[in-house]
């Protein structure tokens, strides 16, 4: 009875006094209970997919986000995990369930040698040296087709599930579980800290912060992330091939984010499960045809032109509004803070528009 009444407490509190959580929660029930109510095998094969690929935009916007290293070849990481955790299963018979966790530690490895490397470089510099990797490896993948596949890749790789829904409920749990994990971690001290990073390097590394430590920290655990969804990737499809590595991929996980909306973690998750099933959807016309690329480009262009901080940051903010005083979120329809009972900036904005009025 503690822990019902503990977790009550939580969710009243911490939960519901917010719209955007709520909703959040809301979709997470219902992405659980979907294969309950409909269990089509072809919707759930595409929600495994936008699962797996919600973990990758997550990972890159705790990278490029939070610490302004934007990164064009997140994909390397992806396609180390995938390739890892493929190699392990099928030429030395080790168990799925321990390569992607493999799948994971190696693509941590190769995150901390690409900070390293590109440790001193910033801005475009740093954005163009990370392109440069993928594009290495495919090379050396080319270079040696008898241990990597060459063109073809390696394949058949084992299935972690063999049905469809219980696939599709290790994408879903995974994804909800990684994500809060890096929303977590982004809203902690090391988060605030990654901020300080961003905006100005010089002065936080003034103020005693080690910063060539936090952000080869955050390339690992970026990297981590993008391997593990790597490793999904590969077993659920079955095949470990160079199209994880490729640079599209790369860019993919930049339109998510900037569509999503950058240092925001659920922003990138929420373009993924917006844009990914419907380019599946547009894919099922005939009289689209190419044309559905063309669509999704023009769909997110329309977004950054008129909303630039991002689809989900701009819903958000239209259902809640930041106090002034202690910067916590409260529900738009609010006139005092929750925390601090100060008066709100609709309220403040309200009584200036009656003053003018008068």
């Amino acid at each position: 009875m503690y822990l019902l009444r503990r977790a009550w407490a939580e969710l009243r509190n911490e939960v519901f006094v917010l719209p955007s959580r709520t909703l959040v929660l809301a979709w997470a029930i219902r992405l659980l209970a979907l294969p309950v109510v409909y269990d089509d095998p072809y919707v759930l094969r595409v929600l495994t997919m936008t699962c797996i690929f919600a973990i990758f935009g997550a990972s890159w916007d705790l990278l490029a986000g939070y610490t302004g290293q934007v990164n064009f070849g997140h994909a390397l990481f992806f396609g180390a995990g995938a390739y890892t955790s493929a190699l392990m299963s099928q030429r030395l018979g080790i168990n799925p369930w321990a390569t992607i966790w493999a799948g994971a530690a190696v693509a941590s490895l190769f995150g901390f040698l690409v900070g390293y490397l590109c440790l001193r470089l910033r801005g475009s510099y740093l954005s163009l040296a990370t392109l440069a990797f993928p594009l290495i490896t495919v090379g050396l993948l080319f270079a040696f087709p008898g241990f990597s596949g060459g063109e073809l890749g390696i394949s058949p790789v084992r299935r972690l599930m063999l049905a469809p829904v219980g696939n599709y409920y290790l994408a879903a749990i995974s994804m909800l579980v990684i994500v809060f994990a890096l929303w977590a971690l982004a809203n902690s001290r090391f988060g605030i800290v990654l901020h300080a990073i961003r905006d100005d390097e010089v002065a936080a590394r003034a103020s005693g912060i080690n910063t060539p430590r936090y952000k080869l920290a955050v390339f690992s655990l970026s990297a981590a992330a993008a391997g593990f969804s790597g490793a999904l990737f590969a077993h659920y499809l079955r095949v470990a091939g160079p199209s994880s590595l490729e640079v599209a991929l790369s860019f993919q996980a930049v339109i998510w984010g900037v569509f999503g909306g950058v240092a925001t973690i659920y922003g990138p998750v929420a373009a993924v499960f917006m844009l990914y099933p419907l380019t599946e959807w547009l894919g099922g016309f005939k009289a689209f045809g190419e044309l559905r690329v063309l669509l999704f480009a023009v769909i997110v262009l329309l977004v950054l032109l008129f909303i630039p901080g991002g689809l989900a940051r701009w819903l958000r903010d239209k259902m809640e509004t930041e106090c002034p005083r202690c910067k916590q979120r409260n529900g738009a329809w609010r006139s005092l803070c929750r925390l601090c009972r100060a008066t709100l900036k609709t309220e403040v904005a309200r009584a200036q528009g009656l003053i003018r009025h008068q």
